[in-house]
């Protein structure tokens, strides 16, 4: 008899929202923020998510790939590397990648140590001064990033690190909209409006559509990402180089 109470209590609306709303508290309330999540989430065997595996990331690198040969692009720099799988299928002539998460570094780093031409380091916003452009490139990525910096401050601070690094362009995969989800780690928002008011200096070139966009592909299979390219305005980017 209990045991059917509780399950009649489960069906109704009232109850449903209310556990849910508990649960999301109780998240957030554990939630240590976005490099701690990141830094717990592979030291218990996780993975950056789907977007970096299989038909996700063969259709990012089918795009970043031919850019790179399009703009003879001689230098990539990418903040937020994860566990390295998205980098597997890239064809990049030198490669930065950076990431708040010790134990990603050390998943990159098993992953290419016979690479000279990768090199990995752990990124600390707070402790992060480049004044001498040792950490630029010809183009700095942001991959599946955005939308897991979910503190107003470390997002700030990361779109301007992240445009500081970039001499030519910069090419940022994610969501653009704003939205608070049940997830403390993860928040959409609608960067493009920020970088237009904080950043200095740079366009938006060219959007790309996602292949598997999440309105005709149900999750996992969709995103809601999509590429947005950016350029800079003094043209030192242009124009279009194709060796094909």
């Amino acid at each position: 008899m209990i045991s059917t109470v509780k399950g009649a209590a489960k069906r109704i609306p009232g109850v449903r929202w209310a556990r849910s709303q508990i649960g999301n508290y109780l998240r957030r309330r554990s939630f240590k923020g976005s490099s701690a999540y990141w830094e717990g989430r592979y030291r218990a065997g996780g993975t950056s998510g789907v977007g970096s595996y299989g038909h996700l990331a063969e259709f990012k690198a089918s795009v970043l790939n031919q850019f790179v040969v399009d703009r003879a692009i001689t230098s990539v720099i990418e903040f937020g590397c994860g566990d390295g799988n998205q980098l597997r299928y890239a064809a990049y002539p030198r490669y930065i990648g950076l990431d708040v998460a010790h134990e990603a570094i050390r998943l990159c780093r098993a992953k290419f140590e016979d690479d000279s031409t990768k090199s990995f380091f752990v990124y600390d916003p707070e402790c992060f001064v480049d004044h001498g452009g040792v950490f630029q490139a010809d183009l700095a990525l942001s991959l599946d990033v955005l939308f897991h910096l979910s503190e107003d401050s470390v997002f700030a601070r990361y779109i301007e690190l992240l445009f500081q690094a970039a001499r030519r362009f910069v090419i940022i995969y994610s969501s653009n909209h704003d939205e608070i989800t049940s997830s403390p780690h993860e928040r959409h928002r609608e960067f493009t409006r920020h970088v237009a008011a904080h950043v200095s200096g740079w366009r938006l070139a060219e959007k790309i559509e996602n292949r598997y966009p999440l309105s005709r592909y149900p999750a996992p299979v969709g995103s809601l990402a999509e590429f947005f390219v950016y350029e800079r305005r003094d043209g030192v980017g242009l124009p279009c180089i194709s060796k094909a």
